[in-house]
């Protein structure tokens, strides 16, 4: 096999952050496509990782022992902070049998509401930057706002913390992705799905194995390292629409333009412009302002015979209007047996993101309501209050 897609190891704190990393290890079950070279959990709740189906069992890291005894740390990130920074050894070795030589970066997933990986996940991270020469991204899964006022606090303390300790901080917002009437168990399980969904999309852009089909303009995992540079962070767009999948034919046949294979080439240009703008505008994994994002890649995958190039250069020539930038990527994924035609539209280094800043205001409010927040986690408010102060804009 010829490798030119995304190959990550993967590092889940906290509850959200380890079902996230064993959906990662079920899509690639699924789909073979090999995205993760290594995968760790870490918690301090025995039972969060008890909970975990795919990650083998020695891969799952309970830390905090001494402390919480195996409970978790409620919803304290600054004893999850401390808990994580104690153990940073044992977590340390855990790593030290993934091949770092196989990858091209790291990924530490974590929810950013609850104590462990709000406050564990800037700490691991910085570690992993000070150790490894590889990028160390962040994929940071905000709490609803109706999750309460510690959540929001804590994720918003978070933020400033962890996209500083980070390459990029790749965000997903629970508010713009949870569906009325379903419980929580069953909206976090369809979150963690959708999620996995995009970002598989675009980690295994480039895969290429014996007899496969090869795209006309490969995106590479330098292609996404290239538009996550510069640090900030970024959004993930995705929309797709089911096709009926034709004969297999070569590259040959794509670059002369044949044409029997029935697909009008004027109606698969208009398709791939339609689910670039649809992905672009319309449900991204964290809402945000298009323009003022600094760089931009957009992977068109599906069935080689509707990846026109027409319509790739006219989505990406249309992207470079919306954003404003002059760093915009594209290229395409051939891939069969989906039945789609999919747009994928990363966004790196937005600037304008309402909820960030409305979640920080929630939070300056809720700092200035003691009693509010007291009644939700008395027993630990003074002491996260103590050690901040005031939060800092992240913009």
């Amino acid at each position: 096999m010829w490798c030119v897609y995304m190959k990550l190891a993967l590092i889940g704190v906290g509850q959200a952050g380890g079902k996230v990393v064993d959906e990662f290890l079920d899509y690639d079950a699924r789909t073979g496509a090999d995205i993760v070279r290594g995968a760790i959990a870490v918690n301090t709740a025995k039972a969060d990782l008890q909970g975990i189906d795919r990650l083998p069992e020695d891969r799952r890291i309970l830390i905090g022992q001494s402390r919480v005894k195996g409970h978790g740390v409620g919803a304290d990130n600054e004893l999850g902070a401390e808990v994580a920074e104690e153990d940073i050894d044992e977590i340390q070795g855990a790593l030290d049998s993934v091949p770092v030589h196989e990858i091209d970066a790291f990924l530490v997933v974590a929810g950013l509401g609850g104590g462990t990986g709000s406050g564990g996940a800037p700490v691991i991270a910085k570690n992993l930057k000070r150790i490894y020469t590889e990028p160390v991204y962040g994929l940071g899964i905000l709490p609803g706002s109706d999750e309460g006022g510690i959540y929001t606090l804590n994720a918003a303390r978070s933020l400033k913390t962890f996209v500083d300790e980070v390459d990029n901080l790749m965000l997903f917002d629970n508010d713009a992705w949870r569906s009325s009437g379903e419980s929580v168990e069953e909206g976090f399980d369809a979150i963690n799905e959708e999620l996995v969904q995009r970002f598989g999309v675009l980690f295994s852009a480039g895969e290429i194995t014996e007899g496969s089909d090869i795209a006309e303009s490969v995106v590479d995992s330098s292609e996404i390292i290239n538009t996550l540079k510069g640090g900030g962070i970024s959004s993930l767009g995705y929309a797709d629409v089911e096709v009926d999948e034709p004969e297999r034919k070569g590259l040959l046949s794509r670059l002369r333009g044949d044409s029997d294979d029935g697909i009008d080439s004027t109606e698969a240009t208009n398709r791939i412009t339609s689910l670039v703008r649809k992905a672009t505008l319309g449900r991204l994994t964290l809402p945000c302002e298009v323009s003022g994002t600094e760089r931009a890649l957009l992977v068109v995958a599906g069935p080689p015979e509707y990846l026109n190039r027409k319509g790739i250069e006219h989505g990406r020539k249309w992207l470079e209007e919306q954003t404003g930038s002059m760093e915009v990527r594209g290229g395409d994924y051939p891939r069969r047996g989906e039945g789609t035609v999919a747009a994928l539209v990363l966004l790196g280094g937005v600037t304008n993101v309402p909820r960030v800043k409305e979640l920080q205001q929630v939070a300056i409010e809720a700092q200035q309501n003691l009693g509010e927040i007291t009644d939700e986690s008395e027993d630990r408010f003074s002491e996260l209050m103590d050690s901040d102060g005031e939060l800092e804009s992240l913009f």
